[in-house]
């Protein structure tokens, strides 16, 4: 009888221990849904479906609350009882009205949007099947809320609230991007992204240096690439997804495959993209200035100016890019998850379309002007811990090393003499973040960062016409940045209705640099910054009602000086160098802001958030001098000196304001408009508008959703900036604007009308098609160098396994 009970509980212990499988389906098409979301009431642990919508829940058992959410869905809440009385099978309705959401990017742990003050929100991979972006630069404009400007095919630089490149921070896997060389230019690395190895993207607005440090004052971006997934049940999974895709406006082809390999305790995901793109074809609609009429080709060592056969392709500005990603994960028990990953991009050459724009004498100024391969590689340990002790109840260790490699190749229209400047960044980190309850109503989350940027920097003058080489003056002194920092937030529930958060953070940064002055007479030759900065943040949201939502944020970001800021020799513009300045400081933002979010009897969602944001001692490009003269020789041209001095202040206002409506037989209608006015201080003493407060603009769509079927058509659109409008020292780019009735330059306002469709053929296979632009207009965004895309075919499909 004894060996009888024995064996009754030990086979009673052996079932219980078994993995508890949840599977969640879309309610119209009992399609699985992949990377819900599923928390208990009893810890932070956030599990997500795999892509047959399955997640082992053995850990939550005997939940009294259970939430299950994806956006676009409503969100389910059941206990483990409840879910074990209907099979552990749960079917998802579609509704985007929901209000609440869990993001990552307000403090790096998971938490509900209903207790984060600042305004942050998700891109799904769902939509981004759905949109097929070509690059993750493309893949930002989907929301509606970021404004990307390109100067060439091969790039991207968004801009958020009046704020661009090196005052916006990319994070990937947690892991800060933004390296030493981010100039105040526009930027591409945003590019070196697989946007189909990215498993959720989000945008947090406004300030993030409490939590990130110096170049989170416009906001944050934050990607989290595919996690390994482990099997939920004792046998090996294999899941993955294939995609191919065809665009006719620049004849892209793009294959993709991804599969991940899940154990007990280890897991394995595998990522590869391949990217095809030739030379963007612009639209028949538009502004004759944008037109290209004429191509430089090289024969019998002469470049030839000839003419172009299809004014409307934009020669050069075809391109080829490659993505591979590997990740392994162990988890030995519930408490320890150690995840390594590998990522790699690598472009090849391409031409900065805006530069093969410029004329000299009636001839172009360039003979060639292009980007050498674009390299981007890392490596990155992600530890995570979870242990109710004193000092925290959850830890996680971040160590990275990056690597970025980008190159300038130019030459001057029939010179023999081509330029080549090489950089290279060498990228660690170190990311020590806890969480810790204090109580039931208090929560604190802090932690440490390390950052070192080791800075290389060559140039090379290359003889192309006996093939030798000699060396050139570099675009950077050789030089360390380095960022040590320590931050505490505290989130205090003060009531059922209102939640509060504040934080500070300390940081120290330290910059070395050595110039090389033989090539042109700098007087001096090392550069040395050591300084600090104390940011801090205070909020609140209240939510008087499940329908109701009220944000408030005050925030201070910061932006140390970099090498960029401080070493580099280029040209900005026509006529002008400039010059190193090693007197730099820190320029500081200081921001407010206010969002209202309601939803009106389950059917219509109205959100505007407005902000206010004042730079103080901003870094701008000034004039300048050097060794006492106001001009100097550079590149065979006599150029006004100028460098970038702490020599203005700046204010960005302005909001954001969207609606969705829910209307019969599975349409929808959304929209988004956004609006900001930026001014910053000029020399003497007036005004000029902000280059990166992008004219208003924004989205509307008219939706239809229903059994297999997804369909979406929409209006893009753009305001005109006048000429009295441009920014000063964007009205001597005659090149990448049109010109307006008295010849002066300006951007025109625009819209395109896109259609996609897409459409499930099976829980194996999903096409998508669609024609954006329809009525081929030729436009460009603003200080954009390249237009967008004409009318354009695609077509993708995708095959889930």
């Amino acid at each position: 009888m004894k060996k009888l009970i024995f064996l009754l509980l030990f086979l009673m212990s052996f079932f219980m221990s078994q993995a508890q499988v949840i599977t969640v389906l879309d309610q119209e098409n009992e399609a699985p849904l992949e990377l819900v979301m599923i928390v208990s009431d009893r810890d932070n642990v956030v599990l997500t479906t795999n892509a047959r919508g399955q997640a082992d829940i053995s850990e939550f058992g005997g939940a009294d609350s259970i939430q299950i959410r994806m956006i676009g869905y409503a969100t389910v809440t059941m206990s483990y009882y409840e879910l074990e009385n209907q099979g552990f099978q749960v079917y998802l309705v579609p509704n985007s009205l929901e209000l609440d959401q869990f993001v990552v990017s307000a403090t790096k742990w998971n938490q509900s949007s209903a207790e984060v003050p600042q305004k942050v929100i998700s891109i799904t991979p769902k939509d981004v099947a759905f949109m097929n972006p070509q690059t993750t630069a493309d893949l930002l404009s989907v929301s509606g809320q970021v404004y990307v400007q390109k100067s060439q095919q091969g790039g991207g630089s968004p801009m958020i609230r009046g704020f661009a490149t090196n005052r916006l921070l990319y994070t990937v896997d947690g892991v800060r991007m933004n390296t030493a060389i981010f100039r105040g230019g526009n930027i591409q690395n945003v590019i070196s992204l697989d946007a189909f190895a990215i498993e959720s993207t989000e945008i947090s607005f406004g300030p993030g240096s409490v939590i990130y440090g110096s170049d989170a004052i416009g906001g944050v971006m934050s990607f989290q690439t595919l996690k390994p997934k482990l099997s939920v049940t004792d046998q090996l999974e294999v899941t993955g997804k294939a995609n191919m895709r065809y665009a006719t406006a620049n004849k892209e082809k793009t294959v993709h495959a991804d599969f991940n390999i899940g154990l007990d305790k280890w897991a394995f995901v595998t990522s590869f993209s391949g990217n095809i793109f030739d030379d963007l074809r612009q639209g028949s609609n538009g502004p004759e200035d944008y037109l290209k009429p004429y191509v430089v080709q090289r024969v019998g060592g002469e470049d030839l100016v000839l003419e172009n056969e299809d004014p409307r392709v934009q020669n050069p500005s075809g391109y080829t890019q490659y993505n591979i990603m590997q990740k392994v994960r162990f988890k030995p028990n519930e408490n320890w998850d150690f995840q390594y990953g590998f990522h790699y991009s690598q472009t090849s050459s391409y031409g900065r379309y805006d530069r093969h724009n410029r004329m000299r004498n009636g001839l172009p100024r360039y003979g060639e002007w292009s980007y050498g391969p674009q390299i981007w590689m890392m490596n990155n340990l992600n530890v995570s811990h979870n242990s109710s002790s004193v000092l925290f109840d959850e830890m996680t260790i971040r160590l990275a090393q990056q690597h970025f490699e980008e190159s300038r190749r130019d030459r001057s229209l029939n010179s023999i003499e081509r330029a080549v400047r090489t950089e290279e960044v060498e990228a660690y980190s170190a990311n020590l973040d806890f969480i810790k309850s204090l109580s039931a109503r208090s929560k604190l989350f802090y932690g440490l960062e390390w950052v070192l940027n080791d800075v290389t920097s060559t140039g090379i003058d290359q003889n192309i016409s006996t093939g030798t080489s000699q060396p050139g003056p570099s675009r950077y002194p050789q030089a360390d940045w380095a960022s040590y920092a320590a931050y505490v937030t505290q989130e205090y529930k003060a009531s059922e209705i209102l939640t509060l958060q504040a934080g500070l953070r300390y940081n120290q940064f330290t910059l070395d640099a050595s110039f090389d002055t033989s090539f042109y007479p700098l007087p001096f030759e090392t550069a040395n910054l050591n300084e600090g900065a104390l940011t801090g943040s205070f909020g609140a949201v209240l939510r008087p009602s499940s329908s109701w939502v009220i944000n408030a944020n005050l925030a201070t970001g910061f932006r140390s000086p970099n090498v960029d800021d401080v070493g580099k020799v280029f040209d900005s513009e026509p006529g002008s160098v400039v010059v190193p300045n090693p007197g730099l400081e820190a320029e500081t933002a200081y921001n407010a802001d206010l969002g209202i979010a309601k939803v009106f009897s389950d059917v219509l969602k109205v959100e505007l958030t407005g902000f206010y944001t004042y730079l103080n001692n901003a870094m701008v490009r000034r004039d300048f001098q050097l060794n006492g003269m106001d001009e100097i020789m550079y590149d065979g041209e006599l150029s006004r000196v100028q460098a970038i001095q702490n020599a203005a202040n700046a204010t960005v206002y302005g909001f954001q304001v969207g609606a969705e409506l829910k209307l019969p037989a599975g349409f929808s209608f959304s929209t988004m408009y956004n609006y900001q006015h930026g001014e910053e201080e000029l020399d003497n003493g007036d005004k000029s508008p902000m280059r990166h407060a992008a004219p208003a603009f924004g989205v509307s769509r008219l939706n239809y959703s229903a059994y297999k079927w997804r369909l979406s058509l929409y209006a893009d659109y753009h305001a005109e900036v006048s000429f009295e409008d441009l920014p000063e020292d964007e009205k001597g780019k005659t090149e990448i604007y049109a010109a307006d009735a008295n010849g002066n330059p300006y951007a025109p306002s625009w819209y395109t009308l896109n259609f996609k469709a897409q459409y499930l053929l099976s829980n194996t296979f999903t096409v998508t098609t669609g024609v954006e632009n329809i009525t081929d207009q030729r436009y460009r965004p603003y200080t954009s160098g390249i237009s967008g895309a004409g009318a354009n075919f695609i077509i993708a499909l995708k095959a889930n396994f």
